[in-house]
């Protein structure tokens, strides 16, 4: 597995047989250099998106017509890109798991909004992608929430790429709070952060926060193997 962050809370996840790419904005992207684009979508199976707001989604119609790749997201959000932009998409809900080139990617529950401009596109939501023998918790954007308890215990959760920048989401305290009541992480990678000036611009709260815990304040475009 290895993993590879595109700046906000866009990543690169090449796992089993798939290259999928999480909440890939990149166009207007402050933290993402343009001129590297086609690295970053290179090879690309799928790309998964949490929600729709334009920090999230922005890229997505375009790098699915370059790719010739499906969009897997709550079947709402799925839809409406299927209708006013053409696009291949799996879309399902809460509770389901898609199969995706060998990995497995469950939708879960987050605690956030969701839209695209003023058009509801259904509900916000995570993953849990596995494979390879790891499980890695895809937070999306969210609070603290008591649905982290059972989703903790189910699917136990080796690698947390965790929104933490504060303001639009939970902020470094909190997402150490849930971190360690929730879950049993060996491996944490913060998001959402560092993008705008609202945000948190350090991960060393986290990181004091989790002794024991690899936390790792990632790089743009810099690959790395949990």
């Amino acid at each position: 597995m290895q993993i590879t962050w595109l700046g906000h809370s866009g990543f690169r996840i090449e796992i089993e047989g798939a290259v999928l790419l999480i909440d890939p904005w990149l166009s207007g992207n402050p933290m993402f250099p343009a001129e590297r684009r086609a690295e970053a979508i290179a090879g690309a199976t799928h790309v998964l998106l949490t929600h729709g707001h334009g920090d999230h989604s922005g890229d997505v119609a375009a790098i699915c017509k370059e790719r010739d790749i499906p969009l897997v997201a709550i079947y709402d959000l799925a839809a409406h890109f299927e209708k006013t932009e053409g696009l291949k998409i799996i879309g399902y809900n809460k509770g389901g798991t898609v199969h995706l080139n060998g990995a497995k990617a469950t939708l879960v529950n987050a605690c956030h909004s969701s839209s695209l401009g003023a058009v509801p596109v259904g509900s916000e939501c995570g993953f849990m992608i596995a494979g390879e023998g790891h499980t890695v918790y895809v937070s999306g954007d969210t609070d603290i929430m008591a649905d982290m308890d059972w989703m903790g215990d189910l699917h136990k959760p080796d690698i947390g790429i965790l929104c933490a920048g504060g303001h639009y989401t939970m902020d470094m305290a909190r997402a150490a709070y849930a971190a360690k009541r929730y879950f049993d992480f060996k491996t944490v990678i913060p998001c959402h952060y560092r993008t705008f000036g609202a945000l948190a611009q350090s991960a060393q709260p986290l990181r004091d926060a989790l002794p024991g815990v690899q936390v790792i304040d990632p790089e743009v475009l810099v690959p790395f193997r949990p």
